[in-house]
């Protein structure tokens, strides 16, 4: 799918650019094209710069959380939860266990940490599978909500705005709180109306109800405010949250006698690798991205779709965000690339940038997630995964938008 995906991009690539040229008259298309792959190239490598210092600063504290235990905390906070939602699953069993632990792993950011995990409590919901080849109902449940993207600290879009030189890059820290919450609501509530599940069990409702109760009455409170009010919210919250918990990684970790410091440079030393893994791919999509642009066929399309848009008599300036949003589905190098390319040629602060790192932040690839960890155990029968997993992503969409409009829609142009 992702080589289908790249290798379209040039081919829509070539054709706009030669209906440009011989209807069109426009013969310096392949030269503006040329440019803006040498132009891709360079930024790739300006991203990484940052993405190296960004990735190994924070997977060092994020190995010192590790040890400290605070993410297996977090796992036995959440099990009572899943024990309910996953009744064909046994108390005690291992699966919830690792179930817990991968949302809790997925929740601090801890990608890298949260996918093996993932892929561990998979094999273990398919040895209580009757069917080799159909996905059970915990299977279905566990996919969706992964899928839904639940992530407190969006860092890596934190990064990326930074490096295109946002003067607050935790700007976006709220809104991608609410839209993402948005997709994880839907994506549970759409599972549990699919598999009929008892949401009104005492425990269940013991962690949803306050859940409920603390988001809407945060929500309440950011209606009496005003955008340049909700902006500023969400630039203490974002950067205290990111320092707060840096703190108290340190704090519990020196409490518990992990070596802080040498634990955080076995961290570090990963997420050098991890970085330096992403270059290729992050070059190709980014080269890929603006060979589309330069050749006119990204900007006729969003035309197309503005045209229709302003003819409902919507305001238009999230159709710019678009691209980013109809790809992450398919490929989250994909939809950063278009992410990136949609700051620099908008402006990192743009209203479409802001929508696009908010869609970035609380949506996530949903066939890839579906892939991978239904074919880690040979399940070829998905049900209702693939709509509840779509349902949870479009909410997700439409809610990042919403809130765009809410924070920014006064005051980014």
């Amino acid at each position: 799918m992702l080589n289908a995906l790249w290798l379209g991009f040039f081919l829509i690539a070539a054709i706009s650019a030669f209906g440009q040229w011989l209807i069109g008259g426009n013969a310096g298309i392949f030269a503006a094209m040329v440019e803006s792959i040498f132009a891709m190239a360079k930024l790739s490598v300006e991203v990484m710069v940052l993405l190296f210092g960004t990735l190994t600063l924070w997977l060092g504290f994020l190995r010192i959380a590790e040890k400290a235990g605070i993410v297996d905390w977090l796992a036995k906070i959440l099990g009572p939860l899943f024990l309910r939602l996953m009744p064909e699953v046994p108390a005690g069993h291992p699966a919830l266990g690792l179930i817990t632990l991968n949302f809790a792993a997925n929740a601090l950011g801890l990608d890298n940490a949260a996918t093996p995990i993932g892929l561990k409590a998979m094999r273990s919901l398919q040895e209580l599978n009757p069917s080799q080849t159909a996905a059970s109902n915990a299977q279905i449940l566990f996919l969706v909500l992964n899928a839904s993207s639940l992530t407190l600290l969006p860092v890596s879009i934190f990064m990326y705005r930074a490096q295109q030189g946002a003067v607050d890059p935790t700007l976006v820290f709220l809104p991608i709180l609410l839209a993402t919450s948005a997709s994880t609501v839907v994506g549970l509530l759409s599972v549990a109306f699919m598999q009929r599940l008892r949401l009104w069990d005492p425990v269940v409702l013991a962690y949803l109800i306050p859940g409920a109760l603390i988001l809407g009455g945060f929500m309440a409170l950011l209606a009496t405010m005003s955008a340049a009010a909700l902006a500023g919210l969400s630039s203490i919250l974002g950067n205290l949250t990111l320092f707060g918990l840096i703190i108290l990684f340190l704090v519990i970790g020196a409490l518990r006698k992990v070596q802080v410091y040498e634990a955080f440079v076995e961290g570090a030393k990963e997420g050098f690798d991890v970085a330096k893994g992403l270059l290729p791919y992050l070059v190709a999509m980014l080269c890929a991205v603006g060979v589309l642009r330069a050749s006119g066929a990204l900007d006729m399309g969003l035309e197309g779709i503005r045209h229709l848009v302003q003819w409902l008599g919507v305001d238009t300036r999230f159709v710019d965000a678009l691209p980013t949003a109809m790809v992450k589905p398919f490929s989250g190098s994909a939809a950063r690339a278009l992410l990136i390319e949609t700051m620099q040629t908008q402006g990192v602060d743009s209203f479409a940038a802001l929508a696009a790192a908010t869609i970035q932040g609380s949506t996530e690839t949903t066939f890839y997630v579906l892939a991978v960890y239904f074919g880690a155990v040979g399940i070829q029968r998905a049900r209702h995964a693939v709509g509840c997993a779509l349902l949870a992503e479009l909410a997700g969409v439409i809610a990042a938008i919403m809130v765009t409009y809410w924070f920014f829609g006064a005051t980014a142009q």
